[in-house]
């Protein structure tokens, strides 16, 4: 069976239906891998939406949608 390296701390890690928390070596990478993205120290880069464009048109009201 092949073996990689642990996103985390690059420990091997067989790529098999066994290996319960692959890619990662354990439950605990895997909950640091989380915590990363979630304050934003992994990111996938991409272009930064200016203020303007989040901003929603005055064309649109504040009223919810009829059906």
């Amino acid at each position: 069976m092949p073996t990689f390296p642990c996103p985390t701390c690059q420990r091997p890690v067989e790529w098999s239906a066994a290996a319960r928390w692959r890619p990662f070596c354990s439950e605990r990478c895997r909950l640091i891998d989380l915590g990363a993205w979630m304050t934003e120290q992994h990111a996938i880069p991409g272009e930064e939406i200016s203020p303007d464009v989040a901003q929603p048109s005055s064309d649109e009201s504040d009223d919810p949608p009829r059906h």
